[in-house]
Parts: structure tokens; C-alpha cells; sequence
């Protein structure tokens, strides 16, 4: 293929209409009918990028192997096409400006003014082209984060207008997803804030090619040719998009509508292949048929939203299907757990994780949680912050040292069992300067978490943190029953701890959630479900 191709998909009437799902799916049945695609999203927020976010602001942080701190979406993107993404894959307005203002301060732009057109919007188009341009990819989709008409999108909007000039016919398109509500009052479907949104793109100089609607009744014959007429598209270019049961239902109902088909037509490729979606089909069987059903506790503070824990929900999904069970995922808010109430709130459940999270607030809950494992069995995995956690909790309960801590919670600890690295003392900035991406890991022969791994010595893993294990507490705990199972040979930096004398209680420093699939659930967390049945059924 000699040219690569372009999608841009944007949104209307509404924000969390699924724009990422829609695009994901689109990727996953052009890469099942083997075009190489991948997805990249434009966020039109100031910050550089979500790594300083609450996770109530924009739900959780995804991290990629080469370090970049990124939407959620793109977790979306790799479990649904088992493809790696990077930091080209997310572009913030925060990313542009600093650019732009970079390479004016160093004098690269020959004393010109500059302006949002034409110097903010080329580096929105040569970031869009960076993954195009790599000769890796045959299909290049471009979500736009927020809704057309917004202020803060008027330049994404502007750089696809220019982009889809440059390169003519039938080598870029746009899909616009928008929203048809239904009016109970009236008992009847409205396209009025279609038209609307579609006016509205016009009015930057965008047609749009194809329509996906979201909506939760069915969309008539008659409404689509409605759609059709007055948003100036072809009655086959209006998709409809209807609330489904579990978001990886999407591509089948995507293929059902022909969204693959009608976008290789407008962009003039070859549609002679059917897509292959035999291990998705079979994934979705397993899913939807479960042999029986589990409950996980999962003990957070951010449990109010589910974005926050958005890529571990889904690896709980990717492991029940594997091991055939429901995984009924139980929120706990690790604010209200105390020593009074702990037993109560944790009782009955198959197995307990404790999430990742940042600071102090609801810290002690998570010791009671992990003590609760401990000392009845119930199988455990401690992610990131749920690791280090668990080794406060050993060394109070079991070493005796009452005032142990992190330093992230108590600078002036007597017994800091978790602490800064040295090359992270000095650091003044939080965007970007934690131990980030994938790093290598040794796994202890004859561990627990070397039997979950299928026997392999080394692995890679993704990070997202800044506190660290203190190895001057290792032969101690190791000596008191909790050992290092996990290393990192660079740095001599604990990656994973487990419990000797327990069924099953491991504990990681990264994030094995970032790496869970579809087509590969993670081993961690499906040993943990396996564990949980095989608890529940004892």
C-alpha cells in the first residue's frame, strides 16, 4: 500500500458517547481483515498529559511501555487490537503549546508571529502523520478528545479541515459520532441535535462522511434516510450505534451495521477479505457464559468512579472468560474501613485486591484489608501502592514495628519500610518524574509467581510510581515469611513480594492491568481468579 490512510473521528450533542469504543472497534475489524491500524487520541486539555490528574477528573492514568503517562482510551485501543502504543499515540494541547512555545523561545520560527494558524495547528497535522508517516501502519485513526462546537477543540477541528484539503479524495475521512435521544414524553427518537452537530462541523469547512448514532432505541429506516438527507451523507454512511450489554459487543454491532465496509469504500481500499473475529467471538462465548461466579473485593479510594480503575475492571473480564467464571468485581472505598468494621465489610468475599492510588487518605483501611487476607487466606493481589501496603502491614503485625510506614505518609517514620529513591529526592516536579514504563524484572525460582508466569525467569512490566521498597527491611522480612520474589537486576529494586506460608497473596510494584487483553488475559490476574474459585469452592 503505497500511501497511508487517515480516519478522524469526532463527537457531537454530548461528551462520553463512546468515541474510543467506536474507534476501537472500527481498528480491531480493519486489523481483522489484516490492514495494520492503530489509533491515536487529541486531547484538548492544557495539561501536558493526565499524569497530574485526580482520577475523579479523567479516570484513570494508562501508562505505555515507553513511559508515556496517557488517556484511558488508549487502554481501550491495546485490549482491543493486542497492539502496543506509545507516547505518538496521545497529544494533548499541553503537548502542542509547549512545543510551539519551545521552538519559539529557540528562535525557529525566523522572527515570525506566531499563531494558532498556521504554527499550532502544523504541529497538531505533523503529530497526527508521526505514526503515519513511521511506514508501520496502513490506517491511521484519530480520535478528537472532547465535542465539536467546543472552544478549547477549535484547532484539532481546524488541522483535520487542512489535512483532509492536503491530501484529497479517498485518502482521509471523518466520522462523526453524535447522539439521537429519545423523548419519552413524545414517545419518539429526535435527529434536531444530529443536524445540529453535523451544522456545526460544516461550519469549520468538515463534511462529514459517515454518521455512527448513538442511541438506545432502534433507529428506524425512515430516520436514517431523515439523517441521511438533511446531514448530507449517504444512507449507507449512517451507522447505528445501540446501547449494548458489554462494550465487546461493539465490533460485532459494527460489522452488522457495515461501518468496515462503507469506510474501505470512501477510502478506496480492497474489501474482498472478511474479518477474522474467531478468538473474539469465542472470548464474548465465555464471557456471556460463565460456569459460576466469584466476588472481588476491590479496596480503593477512588471507587466512586469507574474509570479510575477502568483497565482492571477489564482484566477481571479478560480472566473470568478465561477461567469460564463471572468475576462480580465489589467496591469498597478504603476511607470507611476501620478497625471496627473491617471483618464486617470483608466478609464473604472470594478474594480481595487492593488498588494502586496516591497519598494518604484512606491508607489504613488498605492495611486492615490486606491484614483481613493474611490472616484468613483469602487469596490477594496488591497492585503498586496495594504492594507496599501490604509490607507496612507485615512489618506493624508480624515484625512488631508498630511506626512502620512509607514516607509518602509519614516523613519522620521511624521504620520507613517504603521510601524514595535517591534520584527522586531532589525531584521538585510531579508531571512525569516517576519510575514510568516497562521494566525488567526477575522472578525468583520456585516462587508462586513464577509458577503464574509459566515457569519464565524474567518479565517486563509497566510502572507508574515513586515510592519504592526499602531493601534495607528485605532480610528481615524475608527471615519473618515475606520474600522478594521479584527483582530488578539494573537497580536491585523489589518488583514483587509474596507470602510462603499463604494459598495464594502476592504483591507487585507495577501495573499488570496495563497489559491485559483480549486475545491475552494477564497471568496474574488469572491465576488470581483461579485462586478465588478454588477458595470459594474450599
Amino acid at each position: 500500500m503505497p500511501q497511508t490512510k487517515y480516519i478522524f473521528v469526532t463527537g457531537g450533542v454530548t461528551s462520553s458517547l463512546g468515541k474510543g469504543i467506536i474507534a476501537a472497534s472500527l481498528a480491531k475489524l480493519l486489523q481483522a481483515r489484516g490492514y495494520r491500524t492503530t489509533i491515536q487520541k487529541l486531547d484538548p486539555y492544557i495539561n501536558v498529559d493526565p499524569g497530574t490528574l485526580n482520577p475523579y477528573e479523567h479516570g484513570e492514568c494508562y501508562v505505555t511501555d515507553d513511559g508515556a503517562e496517557t488517556d484511558l482510551d488508549l487502554g481501550h485501543y491495546e485490549r482491543f487490537l493486542n497492539v502496543n502504543t506509545s507516547q505518538a499515540n496521545n497529544v494533548t494541547t499541553g503537548k502542542i503549546y509547549q512545543s510551539v512555545i519551545d521552538k519559539e523561545r529557540r528562535g525557529e520560527f525566523l522572527g515570525k508571529t506566531v499563531q494558532v494558524v498556521p504554527h499550532i495547528t502544523n504541529e497538531i497535522k505533523e503529530r497526527v502523520q508521526l505514526l503515519g508517516n513511521s511506514g508501520d501502519y496502513d490506517i491511521v485513526i484519530t480520535e478528537i478528545g472532547g465535542t465539536v462546537g467546543d472552544i478549547e477543540s477549535l484547532p484539532y477541528i481546524e488541522a483535520v479541515r487542512q489535512m483532509l484539503w492536503e491530501m484529497g479524495d479517498n485518502n482521509a475521512i471523518v466520522i462523526h459520532l453524535t447522539l439521537v435521544p429519545y423523548l419519552s414524553a413524545a414517545g419518539e427518537l429526535k435527529t434536531k441535535p444530529t443536524q445540529h452537530s453535523v451544522k456545526t462541523l460544516m461550519e469549520s469547512g468538515i463534511k462529514a462522511d459517515i454518521l455512527v448514532c448513538r442511541t438506545e432505541h432502534e433507529i428506524s429506516d425512515e430516520i436514517k434516510d431523515k439523517l441521511a438527507l438533511f446531514c448530507n451523507v449517504r444512507r449507507e454512511a449512517v451507522i447505528q450505534s445501540i446501547d449494548a450489554s458489554t462494550i465487546y459487543d461493539v465490533p460485532i454491532l459494527m460489522q452488522e451495521e457495515g461501518l468496515d465496509t462503507v469506510t474501505l469504500s470512501k477510502l478506496n481500499l480492497p474489501d474482498e477479505i472478511e474479518p477474522d473475529l474467531t478468538q473474539w467471538k469465542e472470548f464474548l462465548k465465555r464471557h456471556k457464559n460463565p460456569n459460576g461466579e466469584i466476588t472481588i473485593g476491590l479496596v480503593g479510594k477512588y471507587v466512586e468512579l469507574q474509570d479510575s480503575y477502568k483497565s482492571i475492571l477489564e482484566s477481571f473480564i479478560h480472566a473470568g472468560a478465561r477461567n469460564e467464571v463471572k468475576v462480580k468485581v465489589q467496591s469498597i472505598h478504603s476511607e470507611y474501613i476501620n478497625d471496627q468494621n473491617y471483618q464486617a465489610k470483608l466478609q464473604g468475599l472470594d478474594g480481595i485486591l487492593v488498588a494502586p492510588g496516591f497519598g494518604e487518605r484512606g491508607i489504613e483501611g488498605k492495611i486492615q484489608a490486606v491484614r483481613f487476607a493474611r490472616e484468613t487466606g483469602i487469596p490477594f493481589l496488591g497492585i503498586c501502592l496495594g504492594m507496599q501496603m501490604a509490607v507496612i502491614e507485615y512489618a506493624r503485625n508480624v515484625l512488631g514495628l508498630e511506626d512502620a510506614s512509607s514516607t509518602e505518609m509519614d516523613e519522620n517514620t521511624a521504620n520507613p519500610v517504603i521510601s524514595l529513591m535517591e534520584e527522586q529526592k531532589t525531584i521538585t516536579n510531579k508531571g512525569g518524574t516517576m519510575r514510568l514504563g516497562a521494566w525488567d524484572c526477575e522472578l525468583m525460582a520456585n516462587s508462586l509467581v513464577q509458577k503464574v508466569y509459566g515457569g519464565v525467569t524474567e518479565i517486563k512490566e509497566r510502572h507508574r510510581h515513586r515510592y519504592e521498597f526499602n531493601n534495607t527491611y528485605k532480610e528481615q522480612l524475608a527471615n519473618a515469611g515475606l520474600i522478594a520474589s521479584g527483582i530488578n537486576s539494573e537497580t536491585n529494586l523489589v518488583e514483587i513480594v509474596e507470602l510462603k506460608e499463604h494459598p495464594w497473596f502476592i504483591g507487585v510494584q507495577y501495573h499488570p492491568e496495563y497489559k491485559s487483553t483480549v486475545a491475552k488475559p494477564h497471568p496474574l490476574f488469572v491465576a488470581f481468579v483461579q485462586a478465588a474459585l478454588v477458595h470459594k469452592k474450599a
